[in-house]
């Protein structure tokens, strides 16, 4: 028996030494201890204490609940028996850490981030295990200049009926530490850009003092803005800016300010209830106020689907602006041709009314499907991560060029040049001939590619809100624009009153057709001009001198006797020759406007891309870099976008790869082993021959052209 004994005693010490170690995790930038507070015990209806302590070095710090222009928050994850339910994190007062024009809001030295646990009745210590068992997974974000992610599991052991208070100071500091709640009424006004905060309730020994600002919503302010504070009476106001990425429009808003009271930084938090409407509130008021509302309604939750009170007139509301939107897209200069071709085709056969209404149905489920389709794969590609608005596929220069090709055939076509008839083999012919009705349904089919980009009256609410519906209701938005874009034809086809007041078929209508050649070729000069804004004035001109080339075959098709052939052959031969030399420019061209439009000058790195871009000759400058981190956007927004450092990277052809780090990526991991590192922001200049360049945390201009005029 004493044997028995003397080997649990034994085991018991060493899984108590286990314990005590594993409540502790050191890095080389801090050092984090899991702490406890139980003075009675850890029994039902006991509320226990627990926290994180983290110590951290000289000029290190951990983040706030919000951490400002970049970083991330501490996460605690407990794991903890049945009947033990764990609270809200208790935040001490942050202070305001400024890196250049940019700020966080965190703290450095030592910091105790407590949490209360409740011991419910349905907590049942085992016989042979009396105590409360607490696991701990937390992750940090520690940053100097360069941040570092960091993690560590913890367990603790606490004796369910006796005393554990040796940590009592600390967490007796840190919950003081805590903004105190204020009472009065305050309140944050919405005014343009600017929120004009009031806060009430404040003691009258900080009155006159300037108070620190932290706002507990993130994303909301500019947190390194110009803003203004003043005293009215006993009421704290303040006018701040309101941040241009905001991604939160809250009913109410927490907020925290701190002064001195007593010799001592004190903080008092506010739940300020907020007025006026946000910028994009205020927007859709001017154009549906039913939408506006039904957007209000549901800010403070994050989202802009209608609560289930407003859902229908929120959705009735954007059916009837997709359904005018959609009216109204017929009155665009990019649809006009289109519709005046149908009209065309409308009083070419008035005496057909049977063939009228398929063909009008046909035109209808060609333009309410690719509504659909469009609106589908826009939804879809959104969901994927990808920042798309409406009209996105003439955001792809191959897309434009492509239109401007067929739009140039039609404008032929249209003019007299040429007819399809004539080169289309005879059993297409016929099958056309035989089903008019396939003819109306690509017409709708075209239309609404070439009305796709156009935005009407009354559209863009509805699309708006579409974008934040669930895919039904949004789809269902979608179809009715294509409705309301079919609706003339099809009335017209459907309605003899109306079918009478177009005018009689004659010889009227073969002037008209000419005449429409004009608005195609005037649609052909505007996709020019889209696809010159998106790769330049060269891919414009090559885009031009190809179209001139491919009327020419076209011409030389219609040329009759012996020298048809001949004709035929050199125009094909010339167009051959320019689709071989300035038509490799064009998709040059393409892919680089591509390219800058997905990531501006920046590809993606990946494992291997440094070794194929030097593989090249050209030298290679990544930037490792995270969306948490405030050194990496400070150096983003100041000297990686400055136009001489810009110009001096085009001038030794540098290829500029980033890494993000935002979310963790081992092979990102390893190449910041390899280089020494194990935090971003890190920046490198490779070249063929050289050891790697490891540029400084915060860059400036004069070192990254210093670097670059080594190479």
């Amino acid at each position: 028996m004493a044997a028995l004994w003397l080997v649990m005693s034994l085991l018991s010490t060493a899984a108590s030494a286990q314990l005590s170690v594993s409540s502790v995790v050191t890095t080389a930038q801090v050092r984090a201890e899991l702490l406890a507070h139980a003075p009675d015990g850890a029994d039902s209806g006991k509320t226990v204490w627990v926290g994180l302590q983290l110590t951290h070095q000289p000029e290190w710090h951990t983040y706030w609940k919000n951490s400002g222009d970049s970083g991330l928050p501490t996460d605690l994850q407990w794991t903890l028996p049945p009947g033990v339910m764990a609270g809200d994190i208790a935040w001490p007062l942050p202070k305001k850490i400024p890196i250049g024009n940019l700020a966080n809001y965190g703290y450095e030295g030592t910091v105790l981030l407590p949490v209360p646990l409740t011991i419910t009745p349905d907590f049942k210590p085992s016989l042979l295990n009396s105590d409360l068992e607490i696991k701990l997974k937390a992750t940090w974000l520690v940053c100097r200049k360069e941040c570092i992610p960091q993690e560590g599991e913890f367990v603790l052991r606490l004796p369910v009926r006796g005393s554990t208070a040796l940590n009592g100071a600390a967490f007796e500091a840190a919950l003081k530490a805590q903004p105190q709640a204020l009472t009065g009424d305050s309140r944050v006004e919405v005014a343009g850009n600017t929120l004009k905060v009031t806060v009430a309730g404040l003691p009258t020994a900080l009155q006159g003092q300037a108070l620190e600002f932290f706002p507990e919503t993130s994303e909301v302010i500019e947190t390194a803005g110009q803003w203004t504070q003043n005293w009215q009476g006993n009421l704290w106001t303040a006018n701040v800016p309101l941040s241009a990425h905001r991604s939160q429009s809250p009913n109410v808003m927490p907020l925290v300010v701190a002064g001195e009271l007593n010799g001592q930084r004190e903080g008092f938090l506010a739940q300020a209830t907020v007025t006026g409407n946000w910028p994009a509130v205020a927007a859709l008021q001017e154009v549906s106020p039913a939408l506006a509302a039904a957007l209000k309604a549901n800010l403070d939750t994050g989202t802009i689907l209608p609560a289930a009170p407003t859902v229908s007139m929120g959705l009735w509301a954007a059916l009837v602006g997709a359904l005018l939107g959609g009216l109204i897209l017929n009155l665009m200069p990019c649809v006009f041709p289109i519709l005046a071709i149908k009209v065309m085709s409308f009083t070419r056969h008035a005496n057909d009314r049977r063939g009228h209404r398929i063909s009008g149905l046909a035109y209808t489920a060609g333009v309410v499907l690719s509504f659909l389709a469009l609106g589908a794969l826009m939804l879809g590609l959104r969901s994927a991560g990808e920042q798309l608005g409406w009209g996105f596929q003439l955001q792809s220069p191959a897309v434009v060029a492509a239109l401007a090709v067929l739009f140039t055939v039609m404008g032929l076509n249209l003019a007299g040049m040429f007819e399809f008839g004539h080169f289309l083999p005879s059993r297409v012919t016929t099958i056309q001939s035989k089903n008019p009705a396939v003819d109306a349904f690509l017409s709708g089919v075209l239309a609404v590619a070439i009305a796709s980009p156009c935005t009407a009256p009354f559209m863009g609410a509805s699309l708006g809100l579409a974008l934040g519906l669930p895919a039904a209701q949004a789809l269902l938005i979608f179809a009715t624009i294509g409705v309301g874009m079919a609706l003339p034809y099809l009335a017209a086809s459907l309605i003899p009153a109306i079918a009478k007041l177009l005018p009689r078929p004659g010889a009227w209508m073969n002037t008209f057709r000419r005449a429409m050649a004009f608005p195609m070729f005037a649609t052909v000069v505007w996709l020019v001009w889209v696809l010159g804004q998106q790769s330049g004035i060269d891919g414009a001109g090559a885009l031009l001198a190809l179209l001139v080339a491919l009327s020419g075959v076209l011409w030389s098709l219609t040329l009759k006797g012996r020298s048809r052939w001949i004709m035929v052959a050199i125009s094909i031969a010339f167009f051959a020759l320019l689709t071989g030399t300035i038509g490799r420019n064009i998709t040059k061209t393409l892919e680089t406007s591509e390219a800058a439009a997905s990531g501006d000058r920046w590809q993606t790195w990946a494992p291997g891309r440094v070794e194929q871009a030097l593989a090249t000759g050209a030298p290679v400058f990544v930037d490792f870099t995270a969306a948490w981190c405030v050194t990496c956007q400070y150096n983003k927004k100041t000297t990686l976008v400055n136009q001489e450092v810009l110009a001096d990277m085009t001038a030794k052809k540098v290829t500029l790869l980033r890494a993000d780090w935002t979310r963790r990526d081992p092979a990102i991991t390893a190449a910041l082993s390899e280089l020494g590192r194990n935090g971003v922001p890190v920046y490198v200049l490779y070249k063929t021959g050289r050891a790697p360049v490891v540029l400084t945390e915060i860059l400036t201009v004069q070192e990254v052209r210093t670097a670059l005029a080594l190479l």
